[in-house]
C-alpha cells in the first residue's frame, strides 16, 4: 500500500475503496485567493454544482508551481514527461456533501499532459509558455519567479509572480478560512456533452506558510471575464506535497445544455 494511504484521518471522508491510478507531486506552490463576490463567479460554474461562499464572499485561487512524478501507477518517471511548471485558475465548488474545486483554467508546458488532461479527464488545460527561476539559484532564501502566458491564440492571458514564504510551515486549523481554500480532496469537471465527473486525490495536510509576494494576475483573470483588480490577495507557500488520484467518476447526468466553455473549440 502507499505510504500516503496509512494517513488519512485528516480527511473529511474516507479514501475510495477501488485502486488509485497516478501519482504527481506539487511543489514551490504559491495560493493567492481574491474576494470575488458570488454573482460574478456563479455563471462559471454548471448548475449541478453549487458555488461556495465563505466569510460573506466567493473566493478565486491562481496557484502557480511546478509538477514532478507525474505518472501512472506502476510506471517510472519519463524525463521531459513527468515534471512540467502550471498555474490552475480554480473556484470552490460543492456537489452533494462533497466540496471540491472546479477549475477555469489549467495552464502547463507540456503537450503530453494538456491533451491527456483535457481527453481523459477533461479538465480546461491549455498550453502555455512557463519560465519558473528561484533567485538567488539554490539558495535557501530569497524568492520565486513564475511567469506565464498562452502558447498561441488571440489572448495571451499573461501572469507573473515573484513569491516567498515568511513563516515556518503549519497546518490549516479546521474551520479556517484558509483550512476552506486549501483543504480539498475531489475536483469537478465537465465532459462535452455536460455530464458532470468527479475526480478523487489524496494527500497530506497541507505544510502552509505565510507568504509575500508581488503578483500580476490581472491579464490572467480578464482572459475569463473576472475583474481582480483593486483586490488584495490572501497569500499561501507550500514547499512540497505528494499527491493521488483517483479515474474520474459519473455524479450528474447532463439535463440541460451544457455550461458554454470555450476550451473545447
Amino acid at each position: 500500500m502507499h505510504p500516503l494511504l496509512f494517513e488519512t484521518g485528516h480527511r473529511p471522508w474516507p479514501v475510495p475503496r477501488r485502486p488509485w491510478i497516478g501519482r504527481q507531486s506539487w511543489r514551490d506552490l504559491l495560493f493567492a485567493h481574491y474576494r470575488i463576490p458570488a454573482a460574478a463567479l456563479r455563471p462559471h460554474v454548471p448548475a449541478p454544482l453549487r458555488l461556495q461562499e465563505r466569510d460573506g464572499t466567493s473566493w478565486i485561487g491562481v496557484v502557480p508551481f511546478r509538477m514532478t512524478g507525474v505518472m501512472a501507477r506502476g510506471l517510472p518517471d519519463l524525463p521531459g514527461l513527468s515534471a512540467f511548471p502550471e498555474l490552475n485558475v480554480r473556484l470552490y465548488v460543492e456537489h452533494g456533501d462533497r466540496p471540491g474545486v472546479w477549475f477555469l483554467s489549467l495552464d502547463a508546458t507540456n503537450p503530453v499532459a494538456v491533451w491527456t488532461a483535457r481527453h481523459f479527464f477533461n479538465l480546461p488545460y491549455r498550453r502555455a509558455r512557463i519560465v519558473t527561476s528561484r533567485v538567488p539559484p539554490g539558495g535557501e532564501d530569497g524568492h520565486y519567479d513564475f511567469s506565464s502566458r498562452l502558447a498561441s491564440g488571440p489572448v495571451a492571458a499573461r501572469f507573473a509572480a515573484r513569491y516567498r514564504p515568511t513563516t515556518p510551515p503549519r497546518q490549516a486549523g479546521p474551520g479556517t478560512l484558509e483550512h476552506f481554500l486549501t483543504e480539498r480532496y475531489c475536483l469537478y469537471a465537465m465532459d462535452r456533452s455536460g455530464n458532470l465527473h468527479r475526480t478523487e486525490v489524496h494527500h497530506r495536510p497541507w505544510p502552509l506558510q505565510t507568504a509575500e509576494a508581488d503578483v500580476d494576475a490581472t491579464d490572467l483573470m480578464a482572459s475569463h471575464g473576472i475583474d481582480i483588480v483593486g483586490a488584495p490577495a490572501l497569500l499561501h507557500f507550500a514547499k512540497h506535497i505528494d499527491v493521488l488520484t483517483w479515474a474520474p467518476q459519473l455524479v450528474a447526468r447532463n439535463k440541460v445544455d451544457p455550461l458554454p466553455r470555450d476550451v473545447w473549440a
